[in-house]
């Protein structure tokens, strides 16, 4: 079973070329034709995908950083085979976005295509998977195997009426194992490859390690880096902008279509090096903690999001995060405020305008209001995104894994009850 990996490609665009490129954009969602024109679907292992257009606008310094176009993928490991399928079988729809941007080489070959999106992909600072190692063919064969257990009870509902749950059980038991095409739901889902877990049990060790060697000049350096951070936070200015009515139309234009939404925003990183410093380290430590503590379903208390990711661009003086979740993004603002506002602070307290902050994680995001509209203003409509399947939530695709872990495994009558009851 594979790995999941975020894909990201970032190509610089000319501003007289920014309406082009969302005009097509635009077009593919407005027609219906996304998956003409990009077919994610047919490219294996996608879970999510987006096309999203980064504006331009001044740095701190008064400095323009240009507009880009930037393809995000969620994605079965490995990423250049990914890269290589995207390609084959939407090289089409890139080139009518791609085209426009800097250096492009408009009518090449695939080969050469395929060397120009390696040579512009970026790293993610941080990236979130809601449950580590479950690749799509398996989301999507439980989610087959759990709608064949439903009809199979609908069909015998009489005969099953008065059935103690352990017959029950046994009668969905023996109708799996004589159906071939799902002879696959009786033995577990496989772990990612071996390699690829212990690199990540060696990295799991090695930054506490590290930490360790460091102690004595962390000792120092905390509480220098707290007064410091103390006066940066008095002398911040939170930004008073609300979203125009405009910007709300386009955005809402985008949303709550399926069962899940996108969410891509972009912020200008407060200026000096005090700033660029502490984010970076913040995202360090939430990479490490995505990686190995909040792996299974559950964001310190937040468990509507797919895949989440931090990355920054224009050397540093930018940051993207764009998500992957479910239900409105209204209940998402108000998840996160409600159980994780101090990570929010950490993270997004270093970008221009944020509601204000004190010792890094307090106050900030409790401004709900002031949060709020930080976040749309800062948003940007996602005008191309696929979902591979978008009829599930992440409650969904947990409740599925557990009913294929539970079909056949040694459970008692009370487990087996509570099994029954994830159909």
């Amino acid at each position: 079973m594979p790995h999941q990996q975020a894909v990201t490609i970032r190509a610089a665009l000319p501003p007289a070329r920014v309406g082009d490129v969302r005009e097509v954009l635009a077009e593919a969602h407005r027609d219906g034709t996304v998956g003409e024109l990009f077919p994610f679907g047919q490219i294996e292992g996608t879970h999510f995908a987006r096309l999203v257009v980064v504006p331009e606008g001044p740095d701190v310094k008064g400095d323009t950083m240009p507009p880009a176009v930037v393809y995000m993928g969620e994605v079965d490991a490995p990423a250049d085979a990914h890269l290589a399928d995207l390609v084959r079988k939407a090289g089409a729809g890139l080139e009518k976005v791609f085209r426009y941007c800097d250096g492009y080489p408009a009518g090449a070959s695939p080969k050469a295509q395929l060397a120009w999106l390696r040579a512009h992909c970026v790293p993610s600072a941080a990236y979130y998977v809601n449950t580590v190692g479950r690749g799509l063919q398996q989301i999507v064969r439980e989610a087959q195997l759990r709608e064949a257990i439903e009809t199979f009870l609908d069909e015998h509902r009489a005969d099953f009426s008065t059935a103690d749950p352990t017959h029950i059980r046994a009668a969905i038991q023996e109708y799996v194992s004589g159906r071939e095409d799902l002879a696959w739901a009786r033995t577990p889902s496989a772990p990612p490859a071996l390699r690829w877990r212990l690199r990540q049990a060696a990295h799991a060790v090695a930054v506490p390690l590290a930490g360790l060697v460091l102690l004595p000049f962390l000792v120092i350096a905390v509480p220098v880096w707290a007064v410091l951070l103390r006066r940066h936070e008095r002398r911040d200015v939170p930004s008073s902008e609300r979203p125009s009515r405009e910007h709300e139309r386009e955005l809402a234009a985008y949303e709550d279509y399926v069962a899940q939404n996108p969410f891509t925003a972009i912020g200008r990183i407060k200026p000096g090096r005090f700033r660029r410093t502490t984010l970076a380290v913040i995202l360090f430590a939430v990479d490490y903690g995505v990686r190995h503590v909040f792996k299974r379903g559950n964001l310190a208390g937040v468990k509507t999001i797919h895949f989440a990711r931090w990355l920054f661009i224009d050397g540093k003086r930018r940051v993207i995060f764009a998500s992957n979740y479910d239900g409105s993004l209204e209940s998402y603002m108000d998840d996160f405020i409600d159980k994780v506002a101090w990570g929010l602070n950490a993270v997004f307290s270093n970008g221009l305008g944020y509601p204000r902050t004190r010792w890094l994680v307090l106050d900030g995001a409790k401004d709900e209001l002031a949060f709020k509209h930080y976040l749309r203003c800062h948003q940007l409509p996602t005008q191309v995104w696929y979902s591979a399947y978008d009829d599930l939530t992440a409650h969904n695709l947990e409740s599925n894994a557990r009913i294929r872990a539970g079909l056949f495994g040694k459970l008692d009558p009370a487990e087996t009850a509570a099994w029954l009851a994830l159909i």
